[in-house]
């Protein structure tokens, strides 16, 4: 059935939508979205972790969600109706999915929303690639199985819509196809190596727990013990770090528990970077980590860059932790966080998400959706290395002194010897040399200083070391499905003015870097 964004806009009209993870930021985009293009939604429950229920979670509606600028276009179409108006469309949910019942307390609300409901979207996840184990467990897998456990019970119930990450495939290279994971699947292959799901929330319970009860373990030892616990399970099982292992997780417990006749759809976006067009071009929120590079490029303070400027380039959000530790080494990270494969702006994936969401309610199975670039319309990290030479000469930063910084290209490390030859003798041998200074001053100089930086240096080597496979990652991400969503769509003579474009070949890369998301991350997140 050919599909075009009437058929969107009409499946979206009078519908009742549940939201989780509402005030991250591709929640947002999705927000704006639906509430702009069209009005006659009925409702959609935002749920937001919040203290004291409901007073909390209207205060981070606002806050966190409407006073963006975000919700600029939709204030300025609504005019002093806009406060009714979001009233009327927006209930925020105090609740938590790492709890039964998604944490909301309230009986009544349970009732209304189970009555209501018609679509589920989780986008709720610990991005964090070294977050304690028991925490992203607790959200990735166990949060997920939660949301849907509360799907079931909605009555009018037409579809689940997973948000999840490409990357759940680990260090795979080739053409990676769009296929689901089975129940204990582990990239190790074999059967010696089958994931207990059950057993690995028991295990962390039961290790939090033991240290819990050690009066000799601080807090700051716990989390550690925790974080590495998570990365040791992650890696016997295949993956490269927590994250993508729970996202993994998750998704296996979704296709297993799920309903035969309950549609479920996985969206896998790889990079999510600032918006193409709408509803602002280059509306972004933090600093993701490509961005990071941008902003300690733009404040001078990075001095190389870490990777293969040749490679396909994606970037995915988060990454504040290598960020903070890569400014104090003055290093730059050229595939970062999630890099390798496909960039796509935040309004893409919103538009791909409500036509997976028209196409598939109501009908059973389980689909799976790579949304990207890597394939249709790649782009090397090179191209943003020079579009952020070129934007950054045009327009010079000035120091708070006044003065204008100096742009210049930086070394380029490809291998890991040179790279750690280079940190051995820019940072490791001043240290160690510091550290010598003060042993023969009985401790007196340069010692507490050269425990942080120690500190630090240990710290951003594990980091590297964590993100060193997607560094070099190359892998590309097969999205015949997506393609598929994207053919049943009618043809448009402007793809310009199709409301839901979700073609990354529709993307001009050299001007969507140069002219909106540069610029965006400039205004928006280097402040």
């Amino acid at each position: 059935m050919m599909m075009d964004s009437t058929r969107i806009l009409e499946f979206l009209k009078g519908k009742s939508i549940l939201i989780t993870g509402s005030t991250g930021f591709l929640a947002k985009i999705f927000v704006e979205k639906l509430l702009r293009v069209q009005p006659e939604v009925k409702r959609l429950f935002l749920l937001i972790r919040a203290a004291d229920a409901i007073s909390a979670a209207q205060q981070r509606l606002q806050n966190e969600i409407l006073d963006k600028d975000l919700f600029r276009i939709l204030k300025e179409k609504h005019g002093d109706g806009f406060p009714a108006f979001a009233a009327s469309k927006l209930c925020p949910v105090a609740g938590d999915i790492t709890y039964p019942n998604l944490g909301i307390q309230d009986p009544d609300l349970q009732e209304k929303l189970c009555n209501e409901v018609e679509i589920v979207v989780n986008v709720a996840a610990t991005t964090n690639f070294y977050d304690r184990y028991d925490v992203a467990l607790s959200i990735n897998v166990l949060g997920a199985k939660r949301v849907l456990e509360f799907a079931r019970r909605c009555a009018k119930l037409e579809m689940l819509l997973h948000v999840s990450t490409a990357y759940v495939v680990g260090e795979q290279s080739g053409l990676i196809l769009e296929k689901r994971f089975g129940m204990g699947e582990t990239l190790r292959g074999g059967s010696d190596h089958y994931l207990d799901i059950e057993a690995e929330i028991e295990l962390a319970e039961t290790r939090k727990m033991e240290l819990q009860a050690d009066p000799n373990v601080t807090e700051a030892a716990q989390r550690q013990a925790m974080k590495e616990l998570g990365l040791k399970r992650a890696k016997l099982f295949g993956w490269p770090n927590t994250y993508v292992f729970t996202k993994a997780m998750g998704e296996m417990v979704l296709g297993h528990l799920r309903p035969a006749e309950l549609p479920l759809v996985i969206l896998r976006p790889t990079i999510i970077l600032s918006t193409l067009r709408e509803p602002l071009p280059g509306w972004i929120e933090g600093t993701r980590t490509v961005d990071s590079l941008i902003i300690g490029y733009a404040k001078g303070k990075l001095s190389c860059l870490f990777g293969d400027l040749d490679l396909i380039s994606d970037v995915v959000s988060g990454g504040s932790s290598l960020s903070f530790v890569m400014f104090i080494f003055g290093i730059g990270i050229s595939s970062n966080r999630l890099s390798a494969d496909v960039q796509i702006p935040g309004d893409m994936v919103v538009n791909a998400m409500a036509a997976a969401m028209a196409a598939h309610a109501g009908e059973g199975g389980e689909f799976i959706y790579h949304v990207g670039s890597s394939v249709r319309n790649p782009v090397a990290f090179s191209l943003i290395e020079q579009c952020g030479f070129r934007y950054f000469l045009e327009n010079p930063r000035v120091t708070k002194s006044g003065k204008t910084r100096k742009t210049k290209r930086m070394p380029v490390f490809k291998n890991m010897f040179f790279f750690r030859a280079f940190m051995a003798l820019r940072f490791k041998l001043p240290l160690e040399l510091m550290h010598l200074v003060s042993l023969l001053s009985g401790g007196a100089i340069f010692a507490s200083e050269y425990k942080k930086l120690n500190r630090i240096y240990k710290f951003g080597m594990h980091l590297v070391d964590l993100y060193q496979p997607y560094v070099f990652f190359k892998g590309r991400f097969d999205d015949k499905n997506l393609e598929g969503l994207r053919r049943s769509m009618a043809p448009r003579v402007d793809c310009e003015v199709n409301m839901f474009d979700f073609d990354p070949k529709h993307v001009d890369w050299e001007l969507y870097f140069s002219t909106i998301h540069i610029p965006g991350v400039m205004k928006y997140s280097c402040k």
